[in-house]
């Protein structure tokens, strides 16, 4: 468990924006960065030193590039716990392969967390149609909930609402799985994030909570810090992302995003074993951001400070600001002087497709949602001959 020093090479499965942002965090701290996904010409591959191009089955590649990394990161949990595994005989993945086994499967997630004691909605895995017909009336869930594969789903794909009353059947064959998780419904105030770092040494750092607002299924404006959150619920927040951490040994970023009750309780809506999306905020705001704690927790290195430097409002952009007349309008955006942009280098925008983001700084969190979503409106208008 060796400190892995500037010069040495970094490794990350995936690479979209995720991986491009800790590429850029990590040459900058004098790391050289290779990169392996399915893909090509991609956002973390420009600017990475390698681009490694290999199926995550493909285990002669997995080795090869094992073989030319010191240590080896997570850019998405879409990964094969066996990819991780075989890639462990040659360099270290931080967090490992049983981080991914849990986080990376909703039913294994509900099931630890459950018996970590750490609340959830009330859920049930289902397996048939017949078992979602049982589920849908067991206490908690009460005759509806959302239907969640146990993989492979994010930004709402891969779920559905159902209710006692639907064609079950239909809802059960829609989402074309054999394992699934039957959630009730949570009547929550809002939604929170708490993004945690863990070194190897079981050193901690948290930034957050996290204020976010959806639209769509996918996460559209995070503030930090929230505009109105009592002093208790920031401190379970904390707390919380830190037991699961512990509990899990997670070494590097781990995100827990968290619903807030009417009643003030928290509940834990899922795990993100990664930089999150919430967190981008942290790059223009913190005195270190998530991708360079993550460089510095897989390495062993010191953990830098979450110190926040200004209150921060994120927006993303979605490929539907390029459907603008003669497209986005960024003169207009960045008129704003304490706007900030960030695009992730893809070639095709497409609805709903996470193109990039803004991050506003002002001197309260009301101010910087204000101005950030005033930034991405003016997106849209009319550019000046």
């Amino acid at each position: 468990m060796s400190t892995i020093l500037p010069g040495a090479t970094l490794g990350v499965l995936g690479s979209g924006q995720l991986g491009r942002m800790f590429a850029i965090a990590a040459r900058r701290l004098g790391y050289r960065v290779e990169v392996y996904s399915p893909d090509q010409n991609t956002p973390a591959g420009e600017v990475a030193n390698h681009e490694w191009v290999g199926a995550y089955d493909d285990f002669d590649q997995l080795a090869k590039f094992a073989e030319a990394v010191d240590v080896v990161t997570l850019e998405f949990e879409n990964v094969s716990v066996a990819a991780v595994k075989a890639i462990e005989h040659f360099a270290p993945v931080r967090p490992g392969a049983n981080v991914l086994h849990t986080a990376q499967h909703r039913s294994r997630e509900k099931n630890w967390l459950k018996s970590q004691g750490i609340p959830t909605a009330p859920f049930a895995i289902v397996r048939s149609r017949e078992e979602l017909a049982d589920a849908i009336d067991r206490p908690g869930i009460d005759g509806q909930g959302i239907l969640k594969t146990a993989s492979w789903g994010y930004d709402g794909k891969g779920q559905v609402r159902v209710r006692r009353t639907d064609d079950l059947a239909a809802a059960w064959n829609s989402l074309a799985t054999d394992e699934a998780v039957l959630e009730g419904i949570v009547d929550f105030e809002r939604e929170l994030s708490v993004v945690g770092v863990r070194g190897l040494q079981g050193d901690f750092r948290v930034y957050g909570p996290i204020h976010n607002i959806h639209r769509n299924h996918i996460l559209d404006v995070s503030i930090c810090p929230p505009a109105v959150l009592d002093v208790q619920t920031r401190g379970q927040a904390v707390l919380l992302c830190r037991q699961i951490m512990e509990g899990l040994d997670a070494v590097g970023i781990l995100c827990v995003e968290l619903f807030v009750r009417k009643n003030g309780q928290l509940v834990v809506n899922e795990l993100a074993p990664r930089p999150h999306n919430s967190g981008h905020l942290t790059i223009d705001a913190f005195r270190s951001c998530q991708f360079e704690q993550q460089v510095r927790a897989v390495c062993g290195l010191p953990l830098g400070s979450t110190e926040q430097l200004r209150p921060a409002a994120m927006a993303n952009l979605l490929g539907d600001v390029w459907e603008a007349p003669g497209g986005p309008n960024w003169t207009a955006a960045l008129g704003m002087p304490n706007v900030k942009l960030h695009l992730y280098g893809k070639a095709e925008p497409r609805t709903g497709r996470k193109m990039g983001h803004l991050t506003a700084l002002a001197e309260t969190p009301e101010l910087a949602e204000e101005m950030v979503r005033k930034a991405r409106e003016r997106l849209w208008t009319k550019q000046r001959d």
